[in-house]
């Protein structure tokens, strides 16, 4: 295990066991910042997706293993029509987690694969105790020769939150 992926899991433990109540509560909202031409917030900054919102997409469900999962069904919207939702004209893609880990991903290299923001895993909607509410998933079984390693490994984020546009 990479020495981020340890620190996460480790954060990720502490979490869970400082809130138990957090791992049943975890709404499904999505907050996006940063460049985007769509907002709903008072201030004009940002474009909060409810969970209706995110249902209401189109969903896609991405069959492949993970370094912390065996081969399984993901399902959720492709990340690229939640960019469209919001209007988004960046190149990169900040994600940012409950346990604030950020990773930014460029926006081509997430439509390239296909990437979703998975809501659910095997039919069951993920939770914060098992990388939910959102889980960015990439098609890593068809492309192991470029989604495997450690750099592929931090694009599989977990525990999304929110996006900033760059």
């Amino acid at each position: 295990m990479k020495s981020f992926d340890l620190i996460r899991c480790i954060l990720l433990l502490l979490t869970l066991a400082c809130t138990p109540l957090m791992v049943a509560a975890a709404p499904m909202t999505l907050d996006v910042e940063g460049k985007i031409s769509r907002t709903n917030d008072p201030d004009r900054t940002m474009y909060r997706i409810s969970e209706a919102e995110l249902m209401k997409l189109p969903a896609h469900t991405i069959t492949t293993s993970t370094t912390w999962t065996p081969k399984s069904a993901f399902t959720g919207p492709l990340l690229a029509d939640v960019l469209r939702l919001v209007g988004a004209h960046a190149d990169l893609v900040e994600l940012r987690t409950l346990d604030d880990y950020a990773y930014t991903v460029p926006v081509s290299e997430a439509e390239r694969y296909g990437a979703i923001l998975a809501y659910s895993m095997n039919g069951t909607r993920l939770k914060v105790s098992n990388f939910g509410p959102l889980f960015l998933i990439y098609p890593r079984d068809a492309y192991p020769q470029e989604l495997t390693g450690s750099v592929a490994d931090a694009k599989f984020v977990w525990q999304i939150k929110a996006l900033v546009l760059k």
